[in-house]
């Protein structure tokens, strides 16, 4: 076989490969991850069955791979706004990481639910979408990290009952750090998509009017609940 003919059927496949994924997302807007099919995105991209399936052998595997993509969207979104002020403090950095997830979910929202909205009945997300769900908290543990190298860290105290866990948090995540500095970042971390996610699913309906600011000042909180000075 030809490097052409090889070539051909690859950009083949990934054309393919992107008009599945592209169904299944509009799929997702109109009914929801649980009831994702592939035969119905097969019946809507007029191809039958078992040709989809030799690009995603199940339900499974093709939202294993819309959750890469939003992941990695999502990473991508944050990393490169953290790049444009990587030189700032460090409360700023944080912010900015904060404002760029919170853009990206409300011009992604179907995306944002699929890995931050109600778990898909029957699934349960293998290893493989780890590195790409972890790209926002990495960015968020080199922040605090940089403030910790650089004297700009106020290290939160814990309680006696927290320790042994904030020990754990600190040996999987990041042993440079303080433990005192890991719990506190988990919980700030899970706060900010919090916000999020209230924003988005309508929580914040008839409560916060003026979203933007209010959501800058509560992720500045977070930066400060953190340590960060």
């Amino acid at each position: 076989m030809s490097s052409i003919v090889r070539g051909a059927r690859a950009r083949a496949r990934i054309e393919v490969t992107a008009a599945i994924k592209e169904e299944a997302r509009r799929q997702l807007a109109s009914e929801g991850a649980a009831k994702l099919s592939l035969r119905a995105v097969a019946r809507e991209l007029g191809m039958v069955s078992s040709a989809l399936y030799r690009y995603f052998p199940s339900r499974d595997d093709l939202l294993t791979a819309l959750i890469i993509d939003a992941y990695d969207s999502l990473g991508e979104a944050a990393e490169t706004a953290h790049a444009a002020v990587a030189d700032a403090a460090p409360v700023e950095r944080w912010v900015t990481v904060g404002e760029a997830v919170r853009g990206w979910a409300l011009a992604h929202p179907q995306e944002y639910a699929l890995v931050y909205g109600s778990p898909v009945p029957g699934y349960s997300a293998p290893q493989t979408t780890v590195p790409a769900a972890a790209r926002v908290g990495l960015l968020l543990i080199g922040i605090v990290r940089d403030a910790h190298s650089g004297h700009a860290l106020e290290v939160p105290l814990l309680t006696d009952e927290l320790v042994p866990e904030a020990v754990r948090l600190g040996a999987d995540l990041a042993p440079d750090l303080p433990p005192g500095a890991v719990a506190a970042l988990v919980a700030a971390w899970a706060q900010l998509f919090g916000l999020v996610g209230f924003e988005l699913f309508g929580q914040f309906n008839r409560v916060v009017e003026d979203r933007e600011p209010f959501f800058r000042y509560a992720v500045t909180r977070l930066a400060r609940d953190v340590g960060l000075r």
